[in-house]
């Protein structure tokens, strides 16, 4: 048996509605690649004249060039960060695109299988899994919520003189007015992290009343946070009919702290809850010498 010239490139599971395979049209993927549907195996179904078909599943894939997408090289290219960004962000157009027309579930960059029928046999061994967060992410989009501190920039001393009440002549040396400018930082910084922790308690209460589900990220640090401190990163599941109240009410969390600032972000694919199955193994040289296995 020779080697398969391609494999099938996974990014994501859908609904298979009429609205997706709509979307899906025209769309490109990794390496220009067209994007389809492969969808469930057809088997009969019983059911009662009128009734309601079950929802059906499918891959969101593309069809891959083998010798670019084999386990060696993929090892090696996972090293070339140019190469590494330019497929992370076809696949997130991609999932971002799906993600307009229905519920989708991103899955892990680089999920390949040898071919549409192993693709398919996998989504029929996770389709319980892939249901059940398919109806959970089904009209809901994900949204990020980030807290923010910023620097502290009290007035600077006059070089060489303290403030001093009125009616005072003393002049205060350099190093007394270094500290006291250093106190009034250290006041202002802790005055700071004290709204950062009201804020934070502000945006839990509120969040409860959107019955939305949460998942925490590590907050950002060095350029990504820039020049104010992340406290906070999370992620929220909100339903869709209560976006506009949703940011609405935190762009009012902050507005009477000083010192700290609300971002808001959003609708975005629901990568932080997608839970993807464990990945299947990677394409690899069968000793025998028939191709992947």
């Amino acid at each position: 048996m020779t080697a398969p010239a391609h494999l099938t490139y996974v990014y994501a599971v859908v609904g298979d509605t009429g609205r997706v395979r709509t979307a899906v049209e025209g769309v490109h993927g990794v390496s220009g690649t067209t994007v389809s549907l492969l969808d469930e195996e057809r088997a009969e179904e019983a059911s009662a004249e009128g009734a309601e078909p079950p929802h059906r599943l499918a891959f969101v894939v593309s069809r891959v060039a083998a010798d670019e997408f084999d386990e060696r090289t993929l090892k090696a290219r996972f090293e070339d960060m140019e190469w590494l960004e330019g497929i992370a962000r076809a696949h997130h157009e991609v999932v971002q695109t799906l993600s307009r027309a229905g519920a989708v579930l991103p899955l892990r960059l680089a999920t390949l299988y040898q071919d549409d029928r192993r693709a398919r046999e996998a989504l029929a061994v996770q389709r319980a899994l892939f249901a059940a967060r398919i109806a959970l992410l089904r009209d809901r989009s994900e949204w990020g919520v980030k807290l923010y501190i910023g620097p502290t920039e009290p007035t600077e001393p006059t070089e060489g003189r303290e403030a001093e009440p009125r009616g005072s002549a003393g002049t205060a040396s350099p190093g007394k007015a270094y500290l006291r400018h250093r106190r009034a930082q250290h006041h202002a910084r802790e005055d700071h992290y004290r709204n950062a922790q009201e804020a934070a308690q502000r945006i839990d209460t509120l969040v409860s009343r959107f019955g939305t589900h949460r998942v925490r990220h590590p907050a950002q640090r060095g350029a990504l946070a820039g020049p104010e401190e992340n406290v906070l990163n999370d992620a929220y599941l909100v339903p869709d009919d209560l976006t506009e109240d949703f940011r609405a009410a935190l762009a009012a969390v902050a507005t009477d702290l000083d010192g700290v600032r609300v971002e808001v972000t959003g609708p975005w694919a629901p990568y932080s809850f997608a839970m993807p199955p464990p990945p299947p193994e990677p394409p690899r040289e069968d000793p025998a010498g028939d191709g992947p296995a």
